[in-house]
């Protein structure tokens, strides 16, 4: 019993998991914020040519 706690206790792949979810929490972040941006200008793009285009159109 001794020796399985002496081992658990020296188990460092835990941290590894910790840390692999942590970056993989920080690109989440980074992607989701790029696509927002990117979200917004494509929207005001689109906005903007249905707008010219309606009034083109428009005798």
């Amino acid at each position: 019993m001794m020796k399985f706690l002496k081992t658990l206790k020296n188990d460092k792949s835990g941290a590894s998991a910790a840390e692999y979810a942590l970056i993989l929490a920080v690109l989440g972040g980074i992607t989701f914020a790029g696509a927002t941006a990117v979200g917004g200008g494509l929207t005001s793009a689109f906005g903007k040519g249905a707008a010219d285009l309606t009034s083109a159109t428009t005798p």
